[in-house]
């Protein structure tokens, strides 16, 4: 709902500064918002004559007001435009700032009086008016002062406090107390440790070093300890959502929280208030010296590492189930016999998916259905049994924003799959506190293998412990010498997930074979549901043909041939499959009218009118011509005449082809794809040539064959995702015939 005054101060930036290069014009819509903000720091640092405007109030702008007007209130002249700045932002944030008239009337002092109480630090203040440059500062943010979405009063209670303790320190900021830890407020319970500690201003800075730890080593708390150490320990727990009081006394209560914490978080159980307790409750990570019962790591498990890491206390070890890259970290990947080799020196693995999904844009819906039916299908090759918890990686610091917006839905899609396939495996998350929160929460995950290593990442900074946390990843290591050396990621585990001790006999890489026919109509279902998922329903909608039919034509019909095209050309049949399916399913009217078209112009007049694509394929003339005069020049076909593209007459003998003949249709798929794996000489597409054909390759090399098929530009590359994911579904299948 639009707010009259804050629109009031819209019209007033935007009137003001019009004409004041660097004050961005805003919305007048009546909104608090960032944009509000910013522009109203730009207009007061325009007032104190700053000549480079920013949308932070930084240290030039934070000097250049304590210079101009050391202590601002009613009782000093101030310029309009600067009250009316003060009234604007009061309004901004939900108060009462007058008329936004200039004057600094009683509704102004009024206002400035209650948001530093709000913000707790009338102490330092006093009641009246007076503010300051850090004052300003605070108002000309989006930060509450009052508790919002379900805030704790408890942790505002405690943001008060901070405020009101510190704010005179050069370096502390008054922090939002809207009831929910923050990155910020997290790094002001650090500067509030290191000031008690007695360190000066510009020597405290927030950061968890080696001067702030020792000082801590040396502040163990217990009963009956009293006084501002205490209350920083309650505040800690306060934020961490730990149920304690905010009294400055060490109890018998405290203690019992402090126990069922330690517990927790696989802490020594002592009750007090020690180094490990203050460094988990302060830092993602903890105290480092930690020795975990875990690891995971990019490097094969030999007997020699393996005995290595029994000798450091280790039993569960993380690996991953496939290696997206061909060229760096050859180890990443379980490589074959190294599961066995786990279980013969009686450790445990827990297996671990990762792609490249290093920002927002790899997770969705989409990408999650195709990593889960991956996962699904690389636990199976590599031997994993039933019952297993798969770790899906969300390794990048995801926004809060962001998690909602895509990393939620990427999980709706893992979750579909999963269950699509039968349940036989569990889900984890690995990631940080916020997203293994949310993901747990949203009910896609049972247990957590939480990134804490990355302190700096915002979703591990100010957010507490995962209840369902199961690996706790807290510092690189090194351990054992010559050739038991190896670096490791060592977590501390809770007993949540034991991973696997043994395991079934890893599948191999085996050629494709004829497709059992007793798993037909799972699979047909399968990929049915996989297709409804993205908008494709099975009785085909506006398209030509509905689902069983596709399915009909380009699997069963013409198993035997994709078969033996499989085994010829080393590539796998869910490639073939997935292109010839895909492009089946989206046949529409449209198409066949422009295929009448063709055949009527040639008929008539001789001439090739269009090059529309055809068949059950969909290939167009010029594609088909080029793919295979490549493979004629190449080896890989014979029995045809190289084709000349610019001859009407070529052109339509093999497009004819392709619209009457679907076992030519079939063929041209895989021919098509040994053109695009060689670069595609000739044809539209400047991507280079990649790895010969092979029945290992790596999820990147199987899409990039995928968007080739389709084309150099979009839709073909967000196709493709969705091609992945049908992909894995058509893999399952064939994995399960090959493997019987």
């Amino acid at each position: 709902m639009a707010d009259e005054m804050v629109r009031k101060a819209q019209k007033f930036i935007n009137t003001t500064y019009a004409n004041v290069s660097g004050v961005t014009k805003v919305e007048e819509n009546g909104k608090p918002g960032w944009a509000n903000m910013f522009a109203l720091t730009r207009a007061l640092q325009y007032e104190v004559g700053i000549s480079t405007l920013s949308d932070t109030f930084g240290p030039g702008t934070m000097a250049a007001i304590t210079a101009k007007w050391p202590a601002i209130s009613h009782a000093i002249s101030l310029p309009e435009n600067v009250i009316k700045i003060i009234q604007s932002a009061l309004y901004c944030k939900g108060y009462d700032g007058g008329d936004i008239d200039g004057k600094f009337n009683t509704r102004t002092q009024t206002s400035l009086g209650k948001i530093k109480g709000d913000m707790g630090v009338t102490d330092y203040y006093g009641t009246g008016s007076v503010i300051d440059a850090k004052a300003l500062k605070a108002m000309l943010n989006m930060d509450a002062y009052v508790t919002v979405n379900s805030g704790s009063d408890a942790i505002r209670g405690v943001q008060q406090w901070l405020n009101g303790r510190y704010v005179k320190r050069k370096d502390f900021f008054i922090i939002p107390c809207d009831g929910h830890n923050s990155r910020d407020v997290s790094k002001s319970m650090l500067f509030a440790v290191q000031y008690e500690l007695g360190m000066a201003d510009g020597v405290a800075n927030g950061v968890f070093g080696s001067g702030t730890q020792a000082g801590l080593r040396d502040h163990t708390l217990s009963a009956p300890s009293q006084g501002t150490w205490v209350s920083l320990f309650q505040a800690a727990m306060t934020l961490n959502k730990r149920p304690v009081a905010f009294d400055g006394v060490f109890d018998g209560p405290l203690g019992n929280v402090v126990r069922e914490f330690q517990r927790f978080a696989n802490l020594p159980v002592t009750g007090n208030g020690d180094f490990s307790t203050w460094a988990s409750l302060l830092v993602s990570y903890g105290d480092q010296s930690r020795k975990g019962e875990a690891c995971d790591g990019v490097t094969r498990i030999t007997p020699a590492r393996a005995a290595a890491l029994k000798a450091e206390g280790i039993t569960y070890v993380g690996r991953y189930l496939i290696n997206p890259s061909t060229t760096s970290l050859p180890e990443k990947a379980i490589q074959p016999g190294e599961l066995q080799t786990i279980a013969d020196a009686g450790l445990r693995c827990f297996p671990i998916y990762q792609t490249f999904g290093r920002d927002a844009d790899g997770f969705n819906y989409i990408a999650g259905r195709a990593a889960g039916q991956a996962a699904v299908n690389a636990a199976l090759d590599h031997g994993f049994k039933s019952g297993t918890r798969i770790f899906f990686a969300v390794d990048f610091d995801a926004l809060d924003h962001e998690v909602t917006s895509n990393v939620l839905p990427h999980f709706k899609g893992i979750q579909d799959a999963i269950a699509d396939d039968g349940n036989r495996y569990k889900i984890g998350v690995y990631g940080p506190r916020n997203v293994c929160t949310r993901v747990a929460e949203a009910g896609h995950s049972s247990a957590s293998f939480v990134s804490d290593m990355s302190s700096g990442f915002s979703g591990n900074y100010g957010y507490p412990l995962p209840e369902d946390w199961a690996y706790d990843q807290i510092v690189t290591r090194t351990i054992g010498s010559a050739d038991g050396k190896i670096e490791i990621d060592n977590n501390v585990a809770s007993g949540r997930d034991t991973g696997q001790g043994s395991f079934d006999r890893p599948r191999g890489t085996k050629p494709d074979t004829r497709l059992d026919s007793s798993f037909l109509k799972a699979m047909m279902d399968d990929v049915g549901k996989y297709m409804e998922s993205l908008g494709y329903p099975s009785d085909g909608g506006t398209r030509t043909y509905q689902h069983w039919k596709c399915f009909q034509s380009t699997i069963v019909d013409h198993d035997e041939l994709i078969t033996s095209l499989s085994n010829k050309y080393n590539m796998r049949k869910a490639l073939i499959q997935t292109s010839a399916y895909w492009e089946m399913r989206h046949i529409d009217p449209l198409d066949e009218a422009a295929w009448v078209a063709v055949i009527a112009a040639y008929n008539t007049t001789g001439k090739y009118i269009r090059d529309t694509s055809t068949g059950i394929a969909k290939q167009r003339a010029v594609t088909l011509v080029g793919a295979w005069n490549n493979g004629l020049r190449k080896g890989y076909v014979s029995g045809r005449p190289i084709l000349d593209v610019s001859k009407d007459d070529d052109k339509y003998s093999i497009w004819k082809k392709a619209h009457d003949d679907e076992e030519f249709d079939i063929t041209s798929v895989c021919v098509v794809h040994m053109w695009d794996i060689d670069g595609k000489p000739g044809g539209d597409d400047d991507s280079p040539a990649m790895r010969s054909p092979r029945l290992d390759y790596t999820e990147a090399e199987i899409y990039d064959i995928l968007r080739r098929y389709q084309g150099p530009a979009e839709p073909a590359f967000s196709e493709a995702k969705k091609r992945l994911g049908l992909y894995y579904v058509m893999e399952k299948y064939n994995s399960i015939s090959r493997n019987l």
